[in-house]
């Protein structure tokens, strides 16, 4: 809980500071780490509202220290941006198939975030530590919006991936 607060002040010290300048108009962010496990429930909010949960620029996060920081903000980017690929037409046909895209996507953005919190020197997510099912539930329970419900006037900016995601229907 104390890593969640301590991303709260920051975020929004280094918006109050100018520095989140890729975001109009300035909102208080607030860590939408981890993100819920993608369902039925919330996939039409996934789809609609992807443009209006936050996303977390380089410009908005500290150049230094803070690495849980920047590898979070990097899992929110990528998940967002992969539940993007996963919503488009063409990708994946039908709610089944989003949803199984969209379940791949959220386990690969949060492997990557594992493995990444592994390669530090620092003490890793609880979540990373647990295997399988475990790891996927843990994320779950943390999760601050498991509806994602977006940000009232806020638009996201647009960030890429900076990891490929592809999506494997056979797995479905």
């Amino acid at each position: 809980m104390e890593m969640k607060t301590s991303f709260s002040i920051i975020l929004i010290l280094q918006l109050t500071l100018g520095e989140g300048r890729n975001i109009e108009p300035p909102v208080q962010l607030e860590p939408y780490f981890p993100p819920a496990t993608p369902s039925m429930e919330n996939l039409n909010a996934i789809c609609v509202h992807g443009n209006g949960r936050p996303r977390y620029p380089a410009s908005c996060l500290p150049s230094s220290g803070f690495g849980y920081i920047r590898r979070a903000g990097t899992a929110v980017n990528r998940v967002e941006a992969w539940f993007s690929q996963c919503c488009q037409r063409g990708v994946a046909q039908g709610d089944q198939q989003i949803l199984c895209c969209a379940k791949q996507a959220w386990e690969t953005a949060l492997s990557h975030f594992c493995i990444e919190e592994y390669a530090t020197m620092t003490s890793v997510h609880e979540c990373c530590e647990k295997k399988g099912e475990e790891r996927w539930n843990c994320f779950e329970e943390q999760a601050p919006n498991p509806s994602y419900k977006p940000l009232s006037g806020y638009t996201a900016p647009i960030i890429p991936p900076d990891t490929i995601f592809t999506w494997d229907p056979n797995t479905c």
